[in-house]
């Protein structure tokens, strides 16, 4: 169970990263502007949701830490 929720958090944490890579040096006026990297953000933000659900589901114990 732990190995689990340590891989989804991993998952998380990874996509965090990506978020920061595909945004780094711009303005919301460049982020705004651009439609691929929207989607690309929109995608890492579902993967984060995904990864953090699959956690919680693993270990019911994560939503009172």
């Amino acid at each position: 169970m732990q190995v689990e929720v340590a891989k989804r958090l991993l998952d998380a944490r990874e996509a965090a990263r990506r978020i920061r890579t595909f945004t780094a040096g711009q303005t919301f006026a460049d982020f705004s502007a651009s439609e691929l990297v929207r989607s690309a953000v929109e995608r890492q933000f579902g993967i984060i949701g995904e990864a953090l659900a699959k956690a919680l589901a693993a270990d019911p114990r994560l939503e009172t830490r």
